[in-house]
């Protein structure tokens, strides 16, 4: 008999050799009918592979990432099924899951694939998944997969398999198709019910353009067809959300090529929304101790030898700054914490005034390929809300909640609510990967589950996703349409400490190395404001908004009013504009509603009179008159229910 320990700590027997669909069938058979996959200990498993010994079982579903990734990876098998059927001799490069969907990278020859192509994939994918096909593993030895894939002619398989270890080699089949493939998969094809091909695109083999172009295929697939309908919608939205549409319409920000690929232009109005977001943050970190500090934007390489960065991002860095004096090589540099620790050396440090948290609005600089820039998402200089707290072991813990309280402060205020946070931890079989020793992994480790587990944060465990020299705590966010982003990361470093030779003074009176604390709310301010926009559909919290107010006089009569109204709000720092057009007040309400301005204020001859404006909210409509100093307590009452919650 073995041990199966479950999610929620409960322990099952079971005899040796029992399958994870057999835990599932021993708990209930709704649970057996809705598995796709396991996670046995920290790998996932195909269903009908035997456990031999004790271990931890999760069984996954739909509901689970890692379940969804198994049916993605199972549909991309389907994909390649179906076109093997109707591009016969089509060869076949990789296939993996990606974040939504999947893709395969295959040779059709001489044949092209378009858009037209399409519907008739689909349907030959849901008539091979009713099928009812399983997915079978096979293991081969290499002498078997060569000989496979040569009697085949895919040469895109044979410079796969040369690569892999003889005995590490396994197939799939499903129906009549094999592939070579690691796994896991699903059951069988009858799980998937609904099938989009989404796009097609070119891809070098390997990545690598001297190598030929291959056809990528991008798909979705979905268990029920009103999922897919779901996604589909939520697609179309997306495209109306998407940043660099409303950037370009909300007048942003702009990119030039003659500045650069990958360097944005702050336009006005989307540079006081990101100082908006600056004072918010500034104000947060003064009031839990952090001291603002501001370093140059470029650095020696010898400071990036020392830190790791040259030998980790000197392939993606600008190319070396060369000055007269021989030998002399400056970097734009990748990222602010070298510099913070030249900071915290430039004097002795005593263990009374430890904590020492350093913050900087600092902007950092990676040559990211073209074919990877993406709006603001993916950029070339970007500004990161950094900060480095360098404390001692016994004060990891404290610091870690307080900067915990500041990134959900973050979210409240800016309304992220469907959060997860993970716990990066390393992996206790291959502790070789990381630096340090047990004892302080351990201690840096039990704090941040500690920490977690006293802020009551909803988190998942992932061992072998931290950094090499240290734990960390990432916050997964879903935003208004589902989509998952990470905003927010904790980083515990011993790394930097020792490359630095950075100390304080114990109470011992000894020398003794401080652990360094990273942490980005935000992480990179481009990144962010791009996940803002797509998040809230240009409808900025009021706080934050460009503008927060239109005052719309009915005609000419009344501009001189409107401008008094304007600089009363001025006066209380409520930001907006007089719209003095020549234009009917219906179209000015028109254009304001399209450029997302929270508040319409409209003045006429009565307001004039009494002093007051109308009201009208966007996307909503008239809320009566009020006088201006009850607009101003109305405004401020607004934002002070999100920033002092």
């Amino acid at each position: 008999m073995i041990d199966i320990t479950l999610p929620d700590g409960s322990v099952r027997q079971y005899e040796q050799g029992v399958t994870s669909f057999e835990v599932a069938q021993s708990i209930s058979e709704g649970l057996a009918r809705n598995v796709l996959a396991a996670k046995v200990n920290d790998t996932v498993w195909d269903l009908s592979r035997p456990i031999n010994e004790n271990a931890r079982v999760q069984l996954l579903t739909w509901n689970d990432d890692l379940g969804k990734n198994a049916f993605w990876h199972s549909s991309a098998h389907l994909l390649a099924e179906a076109l093997e059927e109707l591009y016969p001799g089509v060869k076949f490069g990789i296939g993996p899951p990606v974040e939504n969907g999947f893709y395969y990278d295959v040779d059709l020859g001489e044949r092209t694939f378009s858009q037209e192509d399409f519907a008739k994939v689909e349907q030959k994918m849901l008539e091979l998944a009713r099928n009812k096909n399983e997915f079978k593993r096979r293991e081969v030895s290499k002498a078997e997969a060569i000989e496979y894939f040569t009697q085949k002619g895919d040469e895109y398989k044979l410079d796969l398999i040369k690569d892999l270890a003889d005995g590490t080699i396994s197939f799939y089949e499903q129906g009549k198709f094999v592939d070579l493939c690691r796994g896991p998969h699903i059951p069988n094809t009858s799980h998937i019910k609904a099938a989009k091909i989404m796009n097609v695109a070119g891809a070098y083999w390997r990545g690598d353009e001297k190598n030929k172009q291959l056809t990528r295929i991008y798909g979705v697939t979905f268990p029920k067809q009103k999922e897919l309908t779901e996604h589909l919608q939520r697609l179309e939205e997306a495209k109306k959300r998407d940043h660099r549409k409303l950037g370009k319409e909300l007048e942003l920000f702009a990119f030039s090529e003659k500045v650069g690929m990958g360097l944005p232009l702050w336009l006005p109005k989307g540079t006081l929304l990101r100082e908006r977001l600056e004072q918010f943050m500034r104000k947060a970190q003064m009031r839990a101790g952090y001291q603002p500090v501001v370093t140059p934007h470029i650095g020696s390489k010898e400071l990036y030898v020392t830190s790791g960065h040259y030998e980790k991002y000197g392939a993606d860095s600008f190319q070396p700054i060369k000055t007269p004096n021989e030998g002399e090589e400056f970097f734009l540099k990748p990222m602010n914490c070298p510099h913070h620790c030249e900071i915290y050396k430039t004097r002795p440090r005593s263990y009374k005034e430890l904590p020492v948290r350093l913050a900087e609005f600092g902007t950092v600089y990676r040559y990211e390929q073209s074919g990877e820039l993406h709006g603001l998402t993916r950029v070339r200089g970007f500004t990161q809300d950094d900060a480095h707290i360098f404390c001692r072991p016994d004060q990891v813990k404290e610091e870690f909640i307080k900067v915990i309280d500041l990134v959900l402060y973050v979210f409240q205020a800016l309304g992220f609510e469907d959060y997860t946070a993970q716990i990066s931890l390393r992996d206790p079989e291959n502790k070789k990967k990381y630096i340090g020793g047990d004892e302080a992994w351990e201690k840096a480790e039990t704090a941040i589950i500690e920490a977690a587990e006293e802020k009551g944060l909803r988190t998942v465990t992932e061992l072998g996703e931290a950094a090499f020299y240290g734990p960390k705590l990432d916050f997964m966010v879903k935003d208004a349409l589902g989509r998952k982003w990470q905003l927010g990361t904790i980083q515990v470093d011993y790394q930097l400490p020792e490359r630095f030779q950075l100390e304080y003074i114990g109470a011992d009176n000894q020398r003794h190395r401080p652990v360094m604390i990273h942490r980005a709310p935000f992480g990179s301010l481009e990144r962010f404001v791009a996940v803002l926009i797509e998040h809230c559909g240009g409808n900025f919290p009021l706080w934050l908004s460009p503008d927060q107010f239109a005052i719309l006089p009915i005609s000419e009569k009344y501009q001189d009013f409107a401008q008094e109204v304007y600089e009363r709000l001025q006066q209380h720092d409520i930001r907006g504009f007089v719209d003095n057009r020549d234009e009917k007040i219906g179209r000015k309400i028109r254009d304001a509603e399209v450029q997302k301005v929270p508040y319409m204020l409209i003045v006429g001859e009565k307001e004039q009179e009494n002093g007051a404006v109308s009201v009208r909210k966007h996307g909503e409509g008239d809320l009566g008159a009020m006088s201006v100093e009850e607009y101003i307590s109305f405004f401020q009452g607004k934002v002070a229910e999100v920033l002092n919650k």
